[in-house]
Parts: structure tokens; sequence; C-alpha cells
């Protein structure tokens, strides 16, 4: 009887001990899972920061090339306003009395986007300039670039030539394919600023490991979209200027959607066009240089105003387009005399 009872003791001695080993582990894991809980909990939720150029973490933002940059956009968005409210060029609309009034009202319009496309360009020409003079790029200011000039230049001048010439072509049959021929500039603009983005970045990462990079950095892959834009937006003022009144029921408009669609197709395209990165515009210049600089700036805003823009823009652009073709077939010295500054 004495063993029996002690037999029974020993199990529930063994059975305790087996308990409180149990609640020991369990406290032991519980207080794990706290730790880990909390270490989350405290832990920010923030975006990781990209690492600039020299491979910090901090993101690098800087004023003033972002500033010219929010410039472009800003021009970008009011161009697309006015194109958006202007008047039809092909249908009389209240409150006009007669066409032709509706028309020097829409044409009018038209110059005022047009002429904030041409200076959404200036304005994408002086942030990479003061970026690249004063040490200040940076991914992000790249980023906010290819955002701005995907609405500067893509979407504004795929816009411009839907309102004024496919929405008047395909209105009665098949509009659709008038919204296909502008979305697809808009498309190759987008995938081209893509491609942009992705070689700076590799050219980046090839910087900070030592490593020897292309040519990127001095040329572009494709026509550059911001000249694209300016293409497309000088020939449509000069043919507005040129044709004025004639314009809706001449066939020159109709140039503008084959334009587009080139010009989508030379964006995406392995054609290079030099980015005249070298070329210093604080170095010293003869004096030659800078009295026949003196005379053109002058002939510009005198004589020459009332053509310069009309004229001359849309020469300068189509110039730069057909230099892609030829540059390969340029001797490499004259190549480089036309493309870099020695300073």
């Amino acid at each position: 009887m004495q063993g029996e009872t002690a037999r029974v003791m020993s199990l529930a001695i063994a059975k305790t001990t087996l308990s409180q080993r149990e609640i020991h582990l369990a406290k032991s894991r519980l207080s794990a899972l706290v730790k880990v809980l909390y270490v989350i909990a405290s832990t920010p939720m923030s975006e990781p920061t990209n690492r600039d150029e020299n491979g910090s973490g901090e993101l690098k933002i800087y004023f003033l090339p972002n500033l010219f940059t929010a410039g472009n956009l800003f021009c970008g968005f009011l161009a697309l306003t006015i194109i958006v409210n202007a008047p039809s060029l092909y249908h009389l609309q209240p409150p006009y009395a007669d066409l032709s009034t509706q028309f020097l009202a829409a044409k009018q319009s038209i110059y005022w986007a047009l002429e904030l496309v041409l200076l959404a360009c200036v304005f994408d020409l002086l942030d990479g300039r003061v970026a690249r003079m004063g040490g200040y790029e940076s991914p992000f200011g790249r980023e906010f670039d290819s955002l701005a000039d995907i609405v500067s230049f893509g979407l504004v001048p795929a816009f411009l030539v839907q309102r004024i010439v496919l929405s008047d072509v395909f209105r009665e049959d098949m509009p659709e394919l008038g919204w296909f021929i502008a979305s697809v500039y808009v498309i190759c603009g987008a995938l081209r600023l893509a491609r942009f983005n992705c070689l700076s970045a590799m050219e980046s990462e090839g910087k900070n490991r030592g490593e020897e990079t292309g040519s990127h950095s001095n040329e572009f892959v494709g026509f550059p979209i911001p000249a694209a834009a300016g293409l497309v937006a000088s020939i449509t003022y000069f043919l507005i200027w040129f044709e004025d009144n004639e314009f809706t029921k001449g066939n020159w408009k109709f140039a503008l959607p084959v334009l587009l669609l080139f010009l989508s197709a030379m964006m995406v395209s392995k054609v290079k066009y030099p980015t005249f990165k070298k070329v210093n515009l604080r170095s010293s210049r003869s004096f030659l240089v800078m009295v026949v600089a003196g005379i053109l700036i002058g002939l510009m805003f005198t004589v020459g105003r009332k053509y310069a823009l009309p004229i001359g823009v849309p020469l300068l652009f189509i110039l730069y387009l057909v230099y892609g073709f030829v540059r390969p077939y340029i001797p490499r010295r004259a190549r480089r005399d036309i493309e870099e500054d020695s300073g």
C-alpha cells in the first residue's frame, strides 16, 4: 500500500515538473515573439531612399534644376489646357458669329500653345545644363524630368495633331483611328524615356563600380522626345502661318500625322544623336565669334523677328533630325569639332 502511494506521488511530481517546463518554454517563446513584434513596430515605415551618384543613401533634390523642370511641366500643362479649350478650326461654335472670326481665335490659341511647347523645350535644355554645370545631377532629377517630358513633349503634341487634323479627318468615319495614331506617338515617347533612364542608371552603376562606361552620356539613342515635340510644334506653327485661312482647306495639314508617326519610329530607333554636353558655354571665345553671335541675335529680334519663329525654329529642328542620319558619314575630327568644345 505504501509502495503504491509512493508511486502515485512520484508520478504527480513528474507531471508537475513537466508542466512547469512547458510553461517556462511557452513563456520563452511568447517573450521572443513580443520582442520581434516590438522591433517591427518600432521600425519607421518610410520609403527606401535612392542612392545618389556617389553611392550615398540620401535622396538628392536640388532646387534650381528641378525648378526649371517644374517650369517645363507647367508649360506643358498650360499648353494642353489651351488646346482643349480652343475653338474648332472647322465647325462654327457659339459665341462666334462667323467661321472666320472663330478661326482667328482658334489660331491665336494654337499659337499660344505652340509657343508654350517651345518654351518647355528651353526649360528642358536649361535644367540639364544647370544640373551639369553645378554638379547637381541626381536620380530624382532624372525621374522628375522624364515625368515632365511625357506631358509636355508626349501628350501635348499628340493631342495637338489630334485636335487640329485627325479629329476632322476621321470625324465621320472611324474616329478611333485618329486616336490610335496620336497614341502611338505617346507610347513611343514613353518607351524612349524609359530606355533613356535605364541606360543612365546602368551608366551610373558602372561609374560607381569603377568600370568604363559607354558613350551614352555623349549620345542619345533615338531621336530625343523634346526635339520631336519641338519639330511638331514648329512645323505646325509654320503651316498655320504660311497658309493662314487656307490651312483648313489645303492638304499640307495631312503632313502632320505622317510626321507624328515618323517621329514615333525615330524615337524608338537606334539612330544616335549628339547631346552637345561637352560644349562649354563658360569658355572663352574669339572676338569674331562674339561679333557674329551679336549680329545674329540682333537680326533675330529686329529684321528676323517676323520669320525667326515660323521659319528659323523649324529649320533648326530639321537640321538636327537630318544630322543623325548623316553623322556616321562625317569624319571623326569634323564631328568632334561640331559636337565638342575643348574650351
